[in-house]
């Protein structure tokens, strides 16, 4: 399914001719190293929110509206995965062989999804394995991923023409060039909005399913019958993916859990209220059916780039049109926020949120392009290029902390007596006398930078794990 390559150049990755760079060999191609790094990030994002984000609620996700940091994890990866499009398919010539690559590419994605956050791994505390087939969770980060790919891809490969590699500079030539795609993206917003606020959702009610939950068991009815809101227990995209999907096929600890609502402890996890409404318990599917149709939107954004960095070769003319429309679309999205017309969500994944997030994208990568690509200042990234690079060993290892079980798996007398502990606990907590700070600097040294050093030495050999 997945291979391991000895091979420096990653499919995913952009290249730019090197005749942007030297007047020889114009034939040849390099890497956009700014790509590698902004990947990188992404990652070492996700390792840190994931792993620090319990003691640090600031950049864990928000119980439900609003944005964090860990928020834009998701939409840089589909942002990313935009960008990278546009060069992977233009050096494949044939239609047929496009569709082929991108469909097994879909497949492998989903396959790892399905085994990664399906719920057959219970890394890294619980030394078990397997799924009770009626439980599984369908959805998931790669399964998202994969969703998007394939329909922006699929646009790619179908929708464009033959057109010269080199266009007029101006800012809507790019746009007219690929105006099929954007009137993609304006039929899937339309279609996404029309459910959003169109569908009817009744009352429902639930089964506690979590074995960890002091009410397993238990029913709980939840009141709705309206049409229209955006709540966490009466909204369109949970009522789609529980007719769907079922109820038990969801993700059964959402960040809602850590509302006000729920506990006295927001934004901490913590017990739940006596009075906590019943949708407290409920399960919910953040990478949901309706919610991932919106975020093909961020990767349809992020092909725009991929495409200004393919007919545009001058750095000005191709920043200025990553700037404006970065700028454009964070403001859009903070005014719809703030207006209260369509708030942020990543949970609904609103359209208000696909603007700010991959208009922040926009801004890092272009911050990242200057630093990188233009003023060479690549030495200070070279963890996040390694990362980068390798990126689906980094995030499966670490990210959904496989390796972490398999050192846990090795233990004295306890199970939580093991290496990944006592690192934890003696070396970074206890020095610190702070669990927090403990825990994030456990993340960022023992894990994140841990990870690059191993990334680096793959990369040092040639070795990259690609889907």
């Amino acid at each position: 399914m997945a291979e391991i390559k000895v091979d420096p150049v990653d499919d995913h990755t952009m290249v730019i001719p090197e005749t942007e760079i030297s007047a020889q060999k114009p034939h040849r191609t390099l890497r956009v190293a700014s790509l590698d790094i902004f990947r990188g990030l992404t990652v070492a994002l996700m390792i840190l929110v994931d792993d620090a984000g319990g003691e640090w609620p600031m950049i864990g996700h928000a119980p439900w509206h609003g944005c964090n940091l860990a928020d834009f994890v998701m939409p840089f990866f589909l942002f990313i995965v935009g960008m990278a499009i546009p060069l992977a398919l233009k050096r494949i010539p044939s239609k047929g062989k496009a569709v082929k690559k991108v469909v097994f590419r879909t497949l492998k994605l989903l396959f790892w999804g399905l085994l990664l956050q399906g719920g057959f791994s219970h890394a890294p505390d619980k030394l078990t394995y397997g799924v009770d087939m009626q439980m599984i969770r369908f959805c998931g980060i790669l399964q998202r991923i994969a969703f998007a790919y394939l329909v922006v891809a699929l646009a790619e490969i179908f929708l464009k023409d033959a057109q010269s590699n080199d266009i007029a500079a101006g800012y809507c030539s790019v746009f007219r060039l690929y105006c099929w795609h954007w009137l993609l993206g304006a039929c899937i917003l339309i279609l996404y909005l029309a459910m959003l606020y169109g569908i009817y959702v009744p009352d429902w009610q639930f089964a506690v399913h979590d074995k960890e939950s002091a009410v397993y068991g238990r029913v709980f009815a939840v009141d709705c019958n309206v049409r229209g809101k955006l709540n966490p227990p009466c909204n369109a995209v949970g009522y789609i993916d529980r007719e769907i999907l079922g109820i038990n096929h969801l993700y059964l600890k959402p960040a809602w859990r850590r509302a006000k609502a729920c506990t006295d402890n927001s934004p901490y996890e913590g017990p739940f209220k006596n009075d906590a409404p019943s949708w407290c318990h409920a399960p919910f599917e953040p990478e949901g059916i309706l919610s991932s149709i919106s975020a093909v939107l961020s990767t349809i954004i992020g092909v725009h780039f991929g495409h200004v960095l393919v007919h545009l070769k001058g750095h000005s003319e191709r920043l200025k049109q990553w700037i404006m429309m970065g700028f454009a679309l964070l403001i859009l999205g903070i005014v719809l926020h703030f207006t209260h017309a369509i708030p942020l969500n990543k949970q609904l994944y609103t359209f208000s949120y696909v603007c700010v997030t991959s208009g922040a994208a926009a801004l890092v990568f272009s911050a990242i392009y200057i630093l990188v690509d233009i003023w060479g200042l690549k030495y200070m990234f070279v963890p996040l290029k390694w990362i980068g690079m390798n990126a689906m060993l980094v995030y499966v290892m670490a990210a959904e902390r496989i390796f972490a079980g398999f050192i846990n798996g090795w233990y004295y007398e306890d199970p939580h007596s093991t290496l990944v502990y006592w690192i934890e606990k003696h070396i970074f907590i206890g020095v610190w006398n702070s669990r927090r700070v403990g825990i994030l600097l456990y993340v960022i040294f023992a894990e994140i930078l841990f990870w690059a050093i191993i990334a680096g030495i793959l990369h040092r050999f040639g070795i990259y794990w690609k889907l």
